[in-house]
């Protein structure tokens, strides 16, 4: 059975793939978004070592001069999604949004080039894209962490890949939905409108758009500009672990300089982590910077941090609560408490369970000892697969699948969890 599902992926990986970039589901996102790509890249390994390089090389061809890099290029023309190129107007050549991702490429370079069969190859890819991805690291902390505190904000809930999460509920209220004028959703054309975020927070979302296109996607402005600018540990946390990946490839490519600033960068912000530790909640919380406050909302966002090295105390609780987690939940892990007002299991990033958090999450509980958790994680990661085929997330109560089918990212997790417990060879 394991054998038919690693070539259910790899069919999904070939259906989603355009030549030099996936799509993460046609239709419903027909373009090539930032941190799909990346973790792409690890399922695309198994079926052709180089293409996995080409993934990410595609995207950092479109990084903006100042290095920020977006998280939608937009390489052809498709008026099934929405906002398109049009209301973005960024004014690039081949254009894209104006807003970024998690940078989580520099974690997925070092394990392609560690994993590496055709060394020279990788070794020389790797080389020109070090300088790259350090120098969208270091827009980071210019242009996110104006006050020099070690960790970044996100000015726009899409940025944190965790659109619609009850983490932004309250600094999202604070958007504006006046003015922003008539629009046409796509994504309900091609998911249940019940999966996905709601009208009011969709035009939040254009409204922040709106207010950024008016400064000219100026990042030197549209951090104080906006009025959404929150810490997620777990952005940060994926910051941090590819900055600490990137400085341990530079090193053994050569390069002590960039390794020297990079490892900097990532203890720094570890440091800086714990001033968002919640000893309530046993996990890390988001701060709304705006505020100056802590946000009381316990989500995945909060469990993330294993993912980078983290004190082993921390790590210790996270494990712990996520065992917790799975006593109240069919299926880990949600991406929000199920006890918590506002929990929806079916609703994007408000509770279901998604794979590819749980793989970064499982990477980081195994390096820090904790293999019966992350053990329980990969299993319940494969049930869904059985019971809901390659979906963008699950039900964690029930299994049921939600949002875009046939997924790219959740078809190359598969193939990771696959080969990591040697179910395939």
């Amino acid at each position: 059975m394991n054998n038919v599902l690693y070539d259910q992926a790899v069919e999904i990986l070939e259906r989603n793939d355009l030549g030099h970039y996936t799509v993460p589901t046609h239709g419903l996102y027909p373009f090539q978004w930032n941190w799909d790509s990346a973790l792409s890249a690890l399922g695309q390994y198994y079926i052709n070592e180089s293409r996995a390089w080409t993934e990410i090389e595609t995207l950092f061809e479109h990084q903006w001069e100042d290095g920020m890099v977006p998280h939608i290029i937009f390489h052809k023309e498709d008026d099934g999604y929405f906002p398109g190129p049009e209301v973005w107007a960024t004014n690039r050549k081949v254009p894209s949004s104006g807003i970024t991702q998690p940078p989580v490429t520099g974690f997925a370079i070092r394990r392609l080039y560690d994993r590496a069969h055709d060394k020279d190859m990788a070794q020389r890819r790797a080389k020109a894209l070090l300088p790259k991805i350090a120098a969208w690291h270091n827009w980071f902390f210019a242009n996110r962490d104006p006050d020099g505190t070690g960790l970044v904000a996100i000015i726009h809930p899409w940025e944190s890949g965790r659109d619609n999460s009850i983490d932004w509920d309250d600094a999202f209220s604070r958007v504006p939905t006046e003015g922003v004028g008539e629009f046409t959703r796509r994504d309900t054309m091609h998911a249940d409108p019940a999966h996905r975020p709601t009208k009011e927070q969709y035009q939040r979302y254009i409204w922040l758009v709106q207010h950024f296109r008016s400064l000219s996607w100026d990042n030197s402005l549209l951090h104080d500009a906006s009025p959404f600018r929150v810490v997620d540990p777990g952005f940060n946390a994926i910051l941090l672990r590819s900055c600490a990946d990137l400085a341990a490839l530079a090193e053994e490519l050569g390069d002590d300089v960039l390794a020297t600033e990079q490892r900097r960068l990532a203890e720094k912000g570890l440091a800086a982590m714990e001033t968002l530790w919640s000893d309530k909640h046993q996990q890390y919380l988001c701060f709304d910077r705006a505020a100056e406050a802590l946000i009381d909302s316990p989500s995945i966002g909060g469990l993330l941090p294993v993912f980078a090295r983290i004190e082993q105390s921390r790590a210790d609780a996270i494990a712990a609560r996520i065992d917790d987690l799975g006593r109240r939940v069919k299926y880990l892990i949600p991406s929000h408490d199920p006890d918590v007002e506002g929990y929806d299991g079916a609703r994007y990033w408000r509770g279901p369970s998604w794979l590819i958090v749980n793989y970064m999450i499982s990477d980081g509980l195994l390096r820090d000892g904790h293999k019966d958790t992350a053990d329980r994680i990969i299993a319940d990661s494969m049930k869904l697969i059985h019971i809901g085929g390659f979906a963008e997330y699950f039900d964690p109560m029930n299994g049921a699948p939600c949002g875009g089918p046939h997924f790219t990212w959740t078809a190359a997790m598969v193939i990771e969890f696959l080969k990591l417990t040697g179910e395939v060879a």
